[in-house]
């Protein structure tokens, strides 16, 4: 049975990640059909038109007012709780609605502002949550690539130990020159996988998951914050290290051996 490794631990941080973003995804989608639901004031223009006649100046209504506080509460409910994974509880809702939609939004919809909650100020929240929206996504599909990397290296790893695993089920001593030679050359191979593999991860942290021209997320980026409190922040580069160090330990012992049937 192969042995428990970093590469493992990593998985379940990664699977665990995955549906965190699913999550927060589905939280924008909700917040998104409730900010749709809401029907904007009326234009500046119609509203000053509505007001001369009574002699009121423009304002935010009490109407407005309620929208504004309806789509804050909205964001509360939704986007909020998916956004304090990663800060202090502390933080104040329009701190959160600043970082997820923009300081303009957090002001327009705060409730000391008097602006009110026309069809720009609409369109503006809602295009800021398809941005966040398209963001989320992009980081589900850098998300899914890691954990294809993290399977890919997981097979190799559980290979190769679990080769090493049963050839130390027979002593070397047991074993013929030539029957030495192929361990050898089995180790030999193993290691040049060992290094093709870190390679291709150094490569691959190079990278990054784009969606369109501005959104993209960097694999360095992504893997210092996913395994961020882990006990080594490269799980995978680390394991592989470890591996090739052991197949050329036992490399080393084999050739002691080939050396003595000579």
């Amino acid at each position: 049975m192969p042995s428990h490794t970093r590469i493992h631990d990593a998985l379940t941080r990664v699977q665990t990640e995955q549906d965190a973003v699913d999550a927060k995804r589905d939280a924008i989608d909700q917040f998104t059909e409730r900010v749709e639901a809401c029907s904007p004031a009326p234009s500046p223009a119609a509203a000053t038109g509505a007001t001369a006649t009574v002699g009121l100046t423009p304002q935010r209504s009490q109407g407005s007012a309620d929208k504004c506080q309806a789509v804050r509460q909205a964001f509360a409910e939704t986007i909020r709780p998916h956004s304090l994974d990663d800060v202090d509880d502390s933080e104040s809702l329009h701190e959160t609605i600043q970082a997820e939609l923009s300081e303009s939004i957090a002001i327009a919809l705060a409730p000391t502002t008097e602006a009110t909650f026309s069809p720009e100020l609409k369109q503006a929240v809602l295009s800021k949550s398809h941005v966040r929206r398209a963001a989320t996504d992009t980081l589900r599909r850098a998300l899914d690539r890691e954990v294809s990397e993290l399977g890919d290296a997981r097979d190799t790893v559980d290979e190769i130990t679990e080769w090493i695993s049963t050839a130390d089920e027979t002593a070397l001593t047991q074993l013929g020159f030539n029957e030495l030679r192929t361990r050898h050359e089995t180790l030999a191979v193993y290691r040049s996988r060992c290094e093709e593999l870190a390679s291709h991860r150094q490569d691959f942290l190079d990278g990054a998951t784009s969606h369109g021209e501005t959104i993209d997320v960097s694999h360095r980026n992504l893997v210092d914050y996913a395994y961020q409190d882990f006990p080594v922040d490269r799980p995978v580069l680390t394991t592989i290290t470890r591996l090739d160090e052991t197949c050329d330990e036992c490399q080393r012992i084999v050739r002691q051996h080939l050396v003595r049937r000579v």
